[in-house]
């Protein structure tokens, strides 16, 4: 959500800004909005105080037997109450034009954001090798079904498509990776592991930015519980409507949770295998801190999420995304890429946003430092996504038999086994 208040003294900075995102300017609407609200505001002000010296005058006139004058002051009164009356419910609709406006406009883009499209992506980091093969590497799924160990058929039968049913050991992988990913985030780098609800509310959902604008991307229950697309929604919410002390931040959470994502903009995109899914896993990382620290915070949540593959040994490059390709709420954010020698391509398995205050002051989600009190910033991270992840996995270490060697790192999540073969 932006800050009215920044709107009204530089209208026009808004409408530059979000000419970055490719967004038309809106400041005038906001401004004329704004303007009508608080003449109402100011109008049930003026009544409210008119409406109190004349209640106080009633019980003078009664006392002193002026009974005539205070009936006609009653009447006055009770006329001013239904005029604040309709004064309240023409600003509350006000106020409501209003926040709808406002919270469907996009975060502001940091300044070292590119601006433009998604071809003005950055790389400025580029890891690893590509792994050399003395054959034609396969895809992931050609390599799960040939093991026997995903089958897209089955899941077709028991719920669409989009859907996968994993056995064996490659379901046992995809366990060891999520444990690996978990204890390295826990152990090394501090993050505090959660276990969180992955049915949330409306107002979860729109603290994050994903409602109202998005809300065709996402499943919803008949009693109106919404399956979360990624933890970053209960997550980010564990302070909605709180005050932190600065000493407190950051504070730094972890989860592992299934994602439900109906996937309503990628139709006839990555249908085959399991790139994109309508559920999945994923280790999700979140990161509420002060303003002074949320730069710095960012970097540090890339490095910890980058860890993970050069744990894995796999080959990856981060970029860092333009104004028109990042996610509604985010300031600033890295894609990492890892390298699929199946498909020749890089593909994201992580993203990592910096969102600023913007989604705190929809959840209302504040920090003290001294005397003042200010909006928390709020940072999200996959760390990594564990679907994805098996996919590199299966494709950078395939052997031309169609086996599978174990990363050294999951060994252990595997109760020692280094191959997955028939």
């Amino acid at each position: 959500m932006h800050d009215i208040k920044k709107i009204r003294e530089n209208p026009s900075d808004l409408d530059e800004l979000l000419a970055k995102r490719k967004h038309p300017p809106v400041s005038n609407q906001i401004i004329e909005l704004d303007e009508k609200n608080r003449e109402i505001i100011g109008e049930l002000q003026v009544i409210q105080e008119e409406r109190n010296a004349k209640s106080k005058l009633i019980g003078e006139y009664a006392a002193n037997g002026k009974n005539d004058e205070a009936a006609k002051l009653k009447a006055e009164v009770t006329s001013l109450k239904d005029k604040m009356q309709e004064l309240e419910n023409s600003q509350r609709e006000k106020q409501e034009e209003l926040n709808t406006v406002l919270s469907s406009l996009p975060n502001n883009p940091a300044d070292d954001v590119p601006v433009g499209d998604e071809s003005l992506n950055k790389e400025i980091k580029l890891e690893g090798n590509k792994k050399e093969f003395t054959f034609t590497p396969k895809e992931h799924d050609e390599l799960g079904e040939n093991l026997n160990m995903m089958s897209f058929e089955q899941a077709t039968k028991i719920s669409g498509a989009r859907f996968v049913v994993q056995s064996g050991l490659i379901a046992r992988m995809e366990r060891a990776i999520s444990n690996f990913m978990l204890d390295l985030h826990t152990n090394e780098f501090g993050y505090t592991e959660m276990n969180v609800p992955i049915l949330v509310k409306d107002q979860s959902v729109y603290g994050v930015g994903q409602l109202p604008k998005f809300k065709d991307d996402l499943f919803k229950t008949t009693d109106d519980y919404w399956l979360i697309p990624t933890a970053e929604v209960p997550l980010s919410n564990m302070t909605r409507e709180s005050i932190i002390d600065i000493l407190d931040l950051p504070k730094r959470y972890v989860s592992h949770t299934p994602c439900f994502r109906s996937e309503a903009g990628a139709a006839g995109k990555d249908t085959r295998g399991i790139m994109r899914q309508h559920q999945f896993y994923k280790v999700e990382l979140v990161s509420l801190t002060s303003e002074s620290q949320s730069k710095d915070e960012h970097e540090r949540m890339l490095s910890c999420a980058e860890e993970v593959l050069k744990r894995l040994n796999l080959h990856y490059r981060v970029v860092i995304l333009s104004s028109e390709d990042m996610g509604f709420a985010a300031q600033k954010t890295y894609d990492i890429e890892v390298w699929l020698p199946g498909q020749k391509a890089y593909r994201e398995i992580s993203s990592c946003s910096n969102c600023g205050d913007f989604q705190a002051r929809r959840m209302n989600s504040r920090y003290k430092e001294g005397k003042e009190t200010k909006f928390l910033h709020t940072l999200n991270g996959s760390g990594l996504a564990v679907g994805r992840t098996l996919i590199s996995i299966l494709e950078n270490y395939q052997n031309e038999d169609g086996t599978i060697q174990v990363p050294d790192a999951l060994i252990p999540y595997m109760g020692g086994i280094n191959q997955i073969s028939n």
